[in-house]
């Protein structure tokens, strides 16, 4: 994901609501959403196997971010989609996985990894090299550490504010808060040594390019009531809508 905005104890009928953007190049092949063997539901990045947000049966979800500091690639750098998967498979608590994952976070390029279940979510980054509790409300957390101010987290945390005003979430209206596709004024770009174009073309919630640009948008909404609803809608290079997966279960103890 290169967005994410995260409601936790912010509204009585959903304990935890997470709407995310993945943006990526289009030619890296993906496969959409659906129920792994393991009993993850995400989708997967056919090129290295890994995801990039999921959810299990028992309600730990987890993301990832990669964190962006103008640093070259590395090419003999482990896939970051493989620290969801490791974050989701594993029963150990959230935090403790996550000091796992940053004990060997120098074998990835930059991350921030989210994981955990509704009261218990922690976030991680191999550039801090620390774990993070989040706290209930609203956080926020784009290609660099969580709640960073950048323009389109802090414009994207409001607008989910304004939804969670409403008395039920409605996932049209999550997906509307991640469909701004209007860039950052110039002196309000961060500067992660890209470049001023490069900044610019990066700095709206929702990216449209040719060869770069948001694949798919995820909401996830889980329940007071322990029902889940969990969509995935994919987006072309145009950034029109592609198709949608929507699942809906409900929370198991074991």
């Amino acid at each position: 994901m290169c967005l994410a905005v995260i409601a936790q104890h912010a509204h009585p009928a959903y304990p935890l609501i997470v709407a995310a953007n993945r943006d990526e190049f289009h030619e890296r092949p993906t496969a959409a959403a659906r129920w792994w063997p393991e009993g993850i539901l995400a989708g997967r990045d056919l090129s290295a196997g890994g995801t990039w947000f999921g959810v299990t049966r028992q309600g730990r979800f987890a993301l990832l971010t990669n964190y962006r500091d103008g640093r070259p690639r590395d090419p003999t750098a482990r896939s970051r989609g493989e620290l969801v998967v490791r974050a989701l498979d594993s029963e150990a608590p959230a935090r403790e996985i996550l000091d796992h994952i940053l004990a060997s976070g120098d074998r990835y390029q930059g991350f921030n990894l989210v994981a955990g279940d509704a009261g218990q979510l922690h976030c991680a980054s191999n550039r801090d090299v620390r774990v993070v509790r989040i706290g209930d409300g609203v956080a926020g957390l784009s290609n660099h550490l969580l709640d960073s101010p950048w323009p389109k987290v802090e414009r994207t945390k409001a607008r989910l504010r304004a939804v969670l005003a409403e008395s039920d979430i409605d996932p049209e209206a999550l997906f509307a808060a991640l469909d701004d596709r209007t860039p950052a004024a110039d002196d309000a770009l961060p500067d992660t040594g890209i470049g001023l174009a490069r900044e610019r073309f990066l700095s709206s919630p929702f990216i449209v390019g040719d060869r770069y640009g948001t694949r798919s948008s995820t909401v996830l909404l889980i329940g007071a009531d322990r029902r889940v609803r969990f969509v995935e809608r994919t987006f072309d290079e145009s950034g029109d809508v592609a198709g949608d997966v929507s699942e809906t279960f409900e929370l198991r103890a074991d």
